[in-house]
C-alpha cells in the first residue's frame, strides 16, 4: 500500500468527522428541504402534499427493510462481521421492499399520478438503501468526509433533478424520476468505487463484478469481501432485525399522523404541515451529524468497559441537544410567521402557531435522539423492540383522538406527546443497560 493509500483509509478526529458530517448532512437536508419550497413555489400545496405522502408511505417498509444496518456496521468494533455480509443482506432485503412497496400501492387504492408517486419515490428509496451500506462501512472506519461528499453531489443533483422536472412537466411523479436517476447516478460512479477501494478493490468493473455475484448469492475465494455463509447471514439478520423493526416504528410514529392528516383533512392539508414540520432541518442536521460522528467512538468507549467516558460523550450531546431546542423554539416565535411567508407562501404563515408547537416536539426529539445513539453504541438492539411498539400504539390513538377533532393543531399535539414519551422512553432503556 502506497503512502497516499494509507493516508486515505485512516480514520478522522472525531471533530473533522464532525465537521464533514455537519456540512455533508447540512447541505443534503437543506436541498431536500429546498425541494419542498420547489414544489410550494412552482405547483400547489396538494402536489406538496403527495410528495410528502409518497415519502410517508414508503419510509416504513425502506426502514425496516435496511435493518438499521449501516449503525449495526458502524458500531462493529470488534470486526464481528465482513462488509459482504451487510451488502448481501442489504440487497436481499431491498429487493423484498420494494415488492412490497408496488403491492401496498395497488391494495391501498392509490390511483393516477399519486400511485405513482409513491411507486417512484419507493424505487428511489430502494437505491439510496444501498448507498446506505456503504455509507456504513465508511462510517465504520471513521471517513465520514467521503459521505459527506456523496450527500452533497446528491443532495444539488437532486434539487436540480426534481425542479427541472416539475418545472418542465408540472408533475410531481417526473421529478421523483429525476430524483431516481441521480441516486442511481452517484451510487455507480462515486458511492461503490470509493467504498470498495477502502477494502482492497480498485476499479469498478470489479465492483460491479462483486454486486452481480451477490445477487447470485455465490462466494469468492479471492475477493476482499470473501465467501459468505448461510449461518453467517441468519446471524445479521437475527442481530438486526428487532433494529429494523424499531426503525419502522420510528418512521410510524413520524408518518402516522400524515396518514390521518390525509385521510381526514387532505392532501393539501398535509402539504402545509410538511413544509412547516421540514423546517426542523437544520436542528436534526446538527444531531445527525454530531451523533453520526460520535457513534463509533461511543461504541469503542462502551466495548473496552471505559463507562465513564461513554457517560461522558453521551451527556456532552444530550447538551447539544437542549440549546438546539431551546434556539428553534425561540425562533420559531419570534419570528415563525416572516420565516413561513419568505420560504413559501403568505398563505402558509397562517399557520404560524403550528410552527412553535413543532419546534417544542423536535427539540425533545433532539434529545432522545441523542439518548438512542447511546443505545445503538451499546448494540443492545432488543431493548428497543416492545417500548417503541407500545409507542407507535400511543402514536395511532392520539392521532385518532386528537386530528380528526382538532385538526393540524391536534396533529401538533400528537408530535409533542410522542416526543415527551420517546425521550422518557429512551432514558429508561439506557438506565436499565449495565
Amino acid at each position: 500500500m502506497t503512502l497516499k493509500s494509507l493516508q486515505n483509509s485512516q480514520p478522522l478526529s472525531l471533530r473533522r468527522n464532525f465537521y464533514w458530517t455537519f456540512a455533508g448532512n447540512m447541505i443534503y437536508a437543506s436541498c431536500q428541504w429546498g425541494m419542498l419550497v420547489v414544489l410550494a413555489k412552482l405547483g400547489t400545496p396538494e402536489m406538496v402534499g403527495r410528495f410528502t405522502l409518497g415519502l410517508a408511505v414508503t419510509a416504513p417498509i425502506i426502514l425496516f427493510s435496511n435493518l438499521n444496518l449501516r449503525a449495526v456496521q458502524a458500531t462493529d468494533a470488534k470486526q464481528q462481521y465482513r462488509f459482504g455480509d451487510y451488502l448481501l443482506l442489504r440487497l436481499i432485503t431491498i429487493v423484498l421492499a420494494v415488492v412490497v412497496i408496488i403491492g401496498l400501492t395497488f391494495v391501498g387504492g392509490y390511483r393516477g399520478e399519486t400511485a405513482l408517486v409513491i411507486l417512484v419515490i419507493g424505487l428511489a428509496k430502494g437505491i439510496e438503501s444501498i448507498s446506505d451500506v456503504f455509507y456504513g462501512l465508511l462510517q465504520q472506519r471513521e471517513r465520514m468526509d467521503r459521505i459527506a461528499k456523496s450527500m452533497i453531489f446528491k443532495g444539488l443533483l437532486s434539487l436540480i433533478a426534481l425542479g427541472g422536472g416539475v418545472f418542465l412537466t408540472k408533475s410531481v411523479a417526473w421529478g421523483a424520476v429525476g430524483l431516481a436517476f441521480v441516486w442511481l447516478l452517484i451510487l455507480i460512479v462515486y458511492d461503490i468505487p470509493i467504498s470498495i477501494r477502502l477494502i482492497g478493490v480498485n476499479n469498478l468493473r470489479t465492483c460491479f463484478t462483486l454486486v452481480r455475484e451477490f445477487f447470485k448469492v455465490q462466494s469468492f475465494e479471492r475477493s476482499p469481501l470473501q465467501k459468505f455463509d448461510t449461518k453467517t447471514l441468519k446471524e445479521l439478520l437475527w442481530l438486526t432485525l428487532p433494529l429494523g423493526f424499531v426503525m419502522m416504528l420510528i418512521s410510524l410514529q413520524t408518518n402516522i399522523p400524515r396518514y390521518f392528516i390525509e385521510r381526514y383533512l387532505g392532501e393539501r392539508e398535509l402539504g402545509i404541515f410538511a413544509a412547516i414540520a421540514y423546517l426542523q432541518v437544520v436542528g436534526i442536521t446538527v444531531v445527525l451529524a454530531l451523533g453520526q460522528s460520535a457513534t463509533p467512538r461511543l461504541a469503542k468507549y462502551y466495548a473496552s468497559g471505559d463507562r465513564s467516558l461513554f457517560k461522558t460523550l453521551l451527556l456532552k450531546l444530550i447538551g447539544v441537544g437542549v440549546i438546539l431546542g431551546a434556539v428553534g423554539v425561540l425562533l420559531a416565535w419570534v419570528t415563525g410567521r416572516e420565516i413561513l411567508t419568505i420560504l413559501y407562501k403568505p398563505e402558509y404563515a397562517r399557520y404560524s402557531n403550528l410552527f412553535i408547537g413543532v419546534m417544542i416536539a423536535a427539540g425533545i426529539g433532539y434529545i432522545g435522539s441523542y439518548l438512542n445513539f447511546g443505545i445503538t453504541a451499546t448494540r443492545a438492539f432488543e431493548r428497543f423492540t416492545i417500548p417503541y411498539l407500545l409507542l407507535t400504539l400511543l402514536t395511532v390513538a392520539t392521532s385518532w383522538l386528537l386530528i380528526p377533532n382538532f385538526g393540524l393543531v391536534g396533529a401538533v399535539w400528537t408530535l409533542c406527546i410522542i416526543s415527551i414519551a420517546g425521550c422518557l422512553t429512551s432514558t429508561f432503556i439506557l438506565i436499565r443497560i449495565r
